[in-house]
């Protein structure tokens, strides 16, 4: 029976998650800046359509990019080298999160509703989730957004309207948690894309390990803000 949450403290621990439904916790509770920040902080976040209940995951094991092993292909350090366009940060979120909502090709629908538009920007709001943007000739070319606990980020989408603006986004926003020493980027799910940029699998275990180091070390100052070139 999957357990349905009335509490923040109702969520049980991650070792009890779905074989099948792979990862699949719980379900219930809302989406308010509590029990999300509550979720991310255990490992858990939120996954299900516009039909179902809300539906909380921790996957086992977990796609992981540790700053310091990102790799950059060779074709896209050409692309940036040039650096026909400009990174902002929070600047967009809305736009950004918006933009990660419009299905893809082959795809009907999107997971990311106007009711987690509306969750992920009030975190935004409060300083939590951010946005990194890519931004050509003055128009929103791409980006990414997702979530800062302590040391650890928990990426949650891109999306692109120009070829590569998202990855640029992406590769600023590595490099620069790398300076600022963050522990781990979650990437939640195995993609060849991600993969590509040096995330892999790590077993879950030590996934909350890291959790548990990087969750509550001291926070970034806000406003984020980039640090100097970040293009090699």
């Amino acid at each position: 029976m999957l357990p349905w949450l009335k509490t923040v403290d109702d969520f049980p621990p991650v070792t009890q998650a779905l074989t099948a439904p792979a990862g699949l916790l719980a379900a219930g509770g809302d989406l308010s800046a509590e029990w999300l920040i509550g979720a991310y902080s255990r490992g858990i976040f939120p996954w299900f359509n516009a039909d179902q209940p809300i539906l909380w995951w921790s996957l086992d094991p977990r796609m992981v990019l540790f700053p310091q092993e990102l790799r950059v292909p060779h074709s896209l350090k050409r692309v940036m080298r040039k650096h026909q366009y400009e990174i902002r940060v929070d600047t967009a979120f809305r736009q950004v999160m918006e933009g990660c909502s419009q299905p893809r090709a082959g795809q009907d629908g999107t997971w990311i509703s106007p009711q987690m538009i509306a969750a992920y920007t009030e975190l935004h709001r409060l300083g939590v989730a951010h946005s990194v943007e890519t931004w050509i000739n003055g128009e929103l070319a791409g980006g990414l957004y997702g979530i800062a606990l302590g040391r650890v980020f928990y990426g949650e989408s891109m999306f692109t309207r120009v070829a590569d603006a998202s990855k640029i986004a992406f590769v600023h926003l590595v490099r620069q948690l790398q300076r600022w020493q963050f522990k781990v980027i979650d990437c939640q799910m195995n993609t060849a894309h991600l993969a590509r940029f040096g995330a892999r699998e790590i077993p879950r275990a030590d996934f909350m390990q890291l959790l548990a180091e990087g969750v509550h070390a001291p926070g970034v100052t806000l406003p984020w803000q980039l640090e100097g070139d970040l293009v090699e």
